[in-house]
């Protein structure tokens, strides 16, 4: 009898139960994120190169935040200095830059700054979003990040981020491609005096300017994989075909390069004349990937590249993922830098290139470091 009266108490209990959990699951999903995040587009969306979308961001439980700048980056470039955090102080054309954020262009040594393609406050529509076009020139997989200021008073401010990768297509037939540079192209001294730049050493890396031409009148860099180039060499034993589009001399001689996309193809005739001198090209080892507590010191640690011949080696690190930060020993086997404040786990990808004292350049290697609250 006893049982029976449980049994029944029970069976009451189980749909007010079961209302309770489903109320409960449902504040939980009505609740904003706890972190900054882009809402939309969504992650690895598909879209169409100048088309227009609207971003949308949660600020979930982030409080004081002033402004939030949206940046294009193509997958593989570096993160570069915003304009804005470039500058400090106050002179006659409004602010003066402060050289020690600033990076410089490979070639010619300018400035490089990223331009933030909007900047959304609370009083945006939507609010910390607003309309967002769609380079016209991307092509491929393109980072689209996000940077909120958050003011702090006396205190200053501080920012957090957010970054996904979407999918960009031309949405225009390629109607031809062409290779940016010298036609035909020759590498190497030739018994000449070397000039600033120039590619004359074995195992030498580089990679070349190449351009698609659309229907719809834009020419877009297809350098990159990515983008569904694909690049063959007649002669491995001058040029040789890396990954990322990237290309290394192998040795004297002559070779015709090859890049095919979307059914179309260009080729260049390439002659290699350069020091003869035997070398081995050295490895980069870039160190495991690892997680990091914010506010801590992190050492990016390059001490495991080696060349195979014993030489010394040029180190390179950059940042290719997150949110600008301060990297410091750029051009030493450990780099470091200071863990920033998070409020979600974010990644930090980094890239270290090493050179030999020959001139033999390794092929990139990658470490992700993921910072944590």
């Amino acid at each position: 009898m006893i049982s029976e009266k449980l049994k029944v108490k029970s069976e009451k209990w189980v749909p007010a139960l079961c209302l309770f959990t489903f109320s409960f699951f449902l504040m939980l999903a009505s609740q904003p994120a706890l972190a900054f995040k882009i809402l939309e587009p969504a992650e690895n969306a598909a879209l169409k190169a100048g088309q227009p979308v609207t971003v949308k961001a949660d600020v979930g439980r982030e409080a004081g935040i002033v402004s939030v700048k949206y940046f294009w980056y193509h997958e593989m470039d570096e993160t570069l200095v915003e304009q804005d955090e470039a500058k400090g102080g106050s002179d006659k054309g409004g602010m003066h830059l402060v050289e020690k954020y600033w990076q410089k262009d490979f070639v010619y040594g300018g400035s490089v700054v990223a331009v933030a393609a909007l900047v959304a406050t609370v009083d945006s529509k939507p609010p910390y979003g607003g309309p967002l076009m769609v380079p016209k020139a991307a092509i491929g997989t393109v980072r689209l990040l996000a940077v909120a200021e958050i003011s702090r008073g006396r205190l200053g401010s501080r920012t957090v981020f957010d970054e996904i990768l979407l999918q960009v297509d031309p949405g225009a037939e390629l109607t031809s491609i062409d290779f940016e540079t010298d036609k035909p192209l020759r590498l190497g001294r030739a018994g000449q005096a070397a000039t600033y730049g120039q590619i004359d050493s074995l195992g030498k890396t580089f990679e070349l300017p190449v351009v698609g031409s659309f229907a719809d009148g834009v020419e877009r860099p297809i350098n990159s994989p990515s983008t569904g180039s694909q690049y063959t060499s007649s002669n491995d034993k001058a040029i040789k075909v890396l990954s990322e589009g990237l290309l290394q001399i192998a040795g004297n001689g002559k070779t015709v390069l090859t890049v095919a996309n979307r059914g179309k193809q260009a080729s260049l005739d390439v002659s290699v004349e350069v020091n003869t001198e035997p070398n081995e090209v050295p490895i980069a080892d870039a160190g495991p990937n690892k997680n990091v507590k914010a506010g801590t010191k992190v050492k990016l640690g390059g001490l495991k590249s080696r060349d195979p011949e014993g030489e010394a080696l040029f180190y390179q690190w950059s940042q290719i993922r997150g949110s600008k930060i301060a990297l410091l020993d750029l051009n030493m086997a450990e780099a470091s830098f200071l863990a920033p404040q998070v409020s979600e786990k974010r990644l930090y990808r980094f890239k270290l290139r090493v050179t030999d004292k020959k001139g033999a350049d390794s092929a990139p290697a990658y470490v992700d470091v993921i910072v944590e609250p």
